[in-house]
C-alpha cells in the first residue's frame, strides 16, 4: 500500500538489496584494512602524530624523535581518505539504486564493478603501480557511482 514503509523481511528478500548489501560490506571491510595497514606502517616505521603513541618507544627527548611523518604513512593514509571519499558516496547512492528496482544483473554489474575498481585502486596505491593504473581504477569506480545516481534520478526525479 502507498505511504507504508517497507518491511525488513521485504529487503531481505529483495535479490538487488542483498547484492548491494554482500558488496556494500566488501568495500567497507577493505576499508576498514586500510585502518590496520595504516597502524601496521606508523608501528612499524615508527612514525607517529601523537606524543602519547610514542611512550612505548622511550621518554621525554627520546619519544620526540618519532613524532614524524613518513613518505610510506602517508602514502596509506592517502588511499585510506580517498577510500572514504568514494566509498561514502557509493554507500548512499549504491542503496537508493538498490531500492530503485533495477534489473540484478544490471545492478550487479554496477556494483562488482565499483568493488573491483577499489579494490584495484588500493593495490594500485600500495604497491605503488605506475599510472594511469590507479587513476583509471579511480575513475572506473566514480562512474559506476555517477550511472548509479542517473537511473536514481531518471526513476524518481521529483525536482
Amino acid at each position: 500500500r502507498s505511504g507504508e514503509m517497507a518491511k525488513l523481511t521485504q529487503l531481505i528478500d529483495n535479490e538487488v538489496f542483498r547484492a548491494y548489501a554482500t558488496y556494500a560490506t566488501i568495500v567497507l571491510l577493505k576499508m576498514m584494512l586500510m585502518s590496520l595497514i595504516t597502524a601496521y606502517f606508523r608501528i612499524s616505521r615508527k612514525a607517529f602524530v601523537n606524543p602519547e603513541d610514542t611512550a612505548s618507544f622511550g621518554k621525554g627527548e627520546n619519544a620526540k624523535k618519532y613524532l614524524r611523518t613518513d613518505p610510506c604513512v602517508e602514502r596509506v593514509r592517502r588511499g585510506h581518505l580517498n577510500d572514504l571519499e568514494n566509498i561514502v558516496p557509493f554507500l548512499g547512492i549504491g542503496l537508493l539504486y538498490a531500492l530503485s528496482g533495477p534489473e540484478l544483473s544490471t545492478a550487479l554489474l554496477h556494483f562488482r564493478i565499483f568493488t573491483g575498481a577499489r579494490i584495484a585502486h588500493t593495490f594500485a596505491y600500495l604497491i605503488p603501480l605506475p599510472q594511469p593504473g590507479r587513476g583509471l581504477s579511480w575513475a572506473v569506480a566514480y562512474a559506476v557511482t555517477i550511472s548509479m545516481a542517473y537511473k536514481v534520478l531518471k526513476t524518481a526525479l521529483y525536482l
